[in-house]
């Protein structure tokens, strides 16, 4: 039996006879103990041994209710199968075409077998049409339960985790049981979690890592208590966020830069002081890389008035291929924001520090990025230049990854992928720099923008764009034209309501390329505006600058 799934069935025998999880908020909680998860998990083990499954199979999850998602998965590792949480299907989805892209990953992972569960059930006609086996939930969890786990070793796939680009071109990161233990142990440390008493609050989709291995497989293999919500509820009222903080006293909870920004303005809205109290909170991690310091600050504004401390934000650097976390700031330490000069930057690749007395502060002179901590324990981190010599201190680079947590491969549509060198180490693609030891990052290097030898990163236009008027916050996108030749430009793409009104659009045009030219001494090639909704997103609701370029280059060049 793997280190982790011995400490997932521990936990469930000890403390997880106290502790659980409630789900069915905020209309009908139920909460289980994670023993009840762990009794309900060994019966849905016995489903998937009894129907054929052998250790080491995928096992394809398609589920949106979290009470069926946390005993199926642990189930499926009593099992010794893998997990992959498939891309679900929106009511604006192509069923048709969804369907083949899942058959797609299916083949990709090795799978035969998808567990089907609530909001999804109603797609059983659709798999049925195009031949995609599977069984309900609801079936298996009724089978006899399972004696004992069926014994896997540290190399064992724990989960496949699919990225989140194009779903015609799918790639999943192997994440083995070794690298799981590593990774939840190395977070439970650094956070100073205390199991009996903290309490963790998500409405993370646990099809996204963060949802699935930070807010559903940590509580559920060290025995914490959650309080876990599906996206649907938290978009279709914010506020049910910072409710349930309250209700429940949570300690700890995790969001990217737009939930932040959106909760902090409905919270500067209500009328009244004792609405919440967020004083238990000391954990508000924020892992979208690079954060935005004006969500954070609109957050943590707005909820002073109930008592949250500006120190509970937790500024972390986090990727798939890493399992989870690679570094977390001090706790209780808030955002600490290194200030730059632009020039030095862009041209030089140095992040050369501004003293807080110096007025560019300021100005646009300046970059500002969050200080994101040190790696955790078991991961060691390095910057890297184009002619693959390490970068000293303050020296911009490719940040790569070396350790305990870190992947050995990819699966794609074209067969396996390594993605370590020979000396361990992963090349992730993200630009920064080291301060005293802890990661800064400045972007991700396919998306910089060069423009007469220097480096440009789209954050800061958008960051730039964010602050016009009419813009709607974290809805603008600053993408490459033409990258990699002597021509290559940029182009902002926004959403606004400005998009319905020819006169407003017009204005709204001007108001944006005068901005940029401010923020960055570039003119845009082009700007466009769009209605909500418009911009094509991760899971997480990142943009997605390369799908936006392609999605909209005609209309792109047709405003140029």
């Amino acid at each position: 039996m793997s280190r982790f799934v011995e400490t997932m069935v521990a936990t469930a025998n000890a403390g997880g006879r106290q502790r659980g999880m409630v789900t069915g908020e905020p209309r009908e909680p139920v909460r289980r103990t994670w023993f009840e998860v762990h009794q309900r998990a060994r019966s849905l083990a016995g489903g998937l041994v009894s129907s054929g499954l052998e250790p080491g199979a995928a096992v394809a999850v398609l589920a949106g209710a979290p009470e069926l998602i946390a005993p199926t998965v642990q189930g499926t590792w009593l099992a010794g199968g893998s997990v992959t949480m498939l891309h679900q299907p929106t009511p604006r989805t192509d069923l048709a075409r969804w369907a083949e892209d899942t058959l797609t990953v299916l083949r990709m992972i090795g799978s035969r077998l998808v567990v089907l569960g609530e909001p999804f059930d109603a797609l059983a006609p659709v798999l049925d049409e195009h031949g995609i086996e599977y069984r309900m939930i609801t079936d298996l969890v009724e089978a006899e339960p399972l004696a004992e786990p069926v014994p896997v070793g540290e190399d064992a796939l724990a989960l496949l985790q699919l990225t989140s680009g194009s779903t015609a071109e799918p790639k999943a990161v192997k994440i083995t049981h070794g690298n799981l233990h590593s990774n939840i142990t190395a977070m439970v440390e650094r956070a100073e979690f205390d199991f009996a008493t903290d309490v963790m609050v998500s409405w993370l989709p646990t099809f996204h890592d963060m949802g699935m291995v930070g807010f559903l497989t940590v509580p559920m293999t060290f025995g914490v208590e959650l309080v876990k919500i599906t996206p649907v509820e938290f978009l279709s009222g914010p506020l049910v966020w910072p409710e349930l903080i309250s209700r429940y006293r949570g300690t700890t909870t995790a969001a990217p830069n737009f939930a932040y920004a959106i909760v902090g303005r409905r919270l500067a809205r209500v009328d009244d002081d004792d609405a919440y109290d967020l004083s238990s909170l000391r954990i508000a991690l924020n892992g979208a890389e690079p954060i935005d310091p004006a969500a954070v600050r609109t957050f943590t504004e707005a909820g002073a008035r109930f008592a949250m401390s500006p120190e509970c934000v937790f500024p972390a650097y986090g990727l798939a291929e890493a399992t989870l976390a690679v570094s977390f700031a001090p706790l209780s330490t808030g955002l600490t924001v290194d200030v730059v000069e632009a020039e030095a930057l862009e041209a030089h690749d140095r992040a050369v520090a501004v003293p807080e007395d110096d007025p560019s502060r300021d100005t646009d002179e300046v970059r500002s990025f969050a200080v994101l901590g040190r790696p955790l324990d078991g991961l060691e981190a390095r910057i890297v230049g184009d002619d693959g010599e390490q970068r000293g201190e303050r020296e911009v680079g490719e940040i790569q990854l070396r350790g305990e947590a870190v992947t050995p491969g990819y699966l794609t549509v074209d067969g396996p992928v390594d993605t370590q060198d020979a000396h361990g180490w992963f090349a992730t693609g993200d630009l920064g720099y080291l301060v005293d030891g802890q990661i800064v990052i400045c972007g991700r290097a396919k998306d910089v923008i060069i423009l007469g030898g220097r480096n440009v990163y789209p954050t800061d236009i958008e960051r730039a764009v964010g602050e016009v008027e009419g813009v709607r916050a974290g809805n603008a996108v600053a993408v490459r034209i033409d990258a990699g030749t002597r021509r290559e430009r940029f182009a902002v793409v926004v959403e606004s309501a400005a998009s319905d009104d020819e006169e407003a659009e017009r204005d709204l045009v001007k108001r944006v390329t005068a901005r940029v030219r401010d923020a960055v001494d570039a003119r845009p090639y082009a700007v466009l505006v769009l209605p909500k909704g418009s911009l094509p997103k991760t899971p997480s609701g990142k943009v997605r600058r390369a799908a936006t370029a392609e999605q909209y280059r005609e209309r792109i060049d047709a405003k140029a």
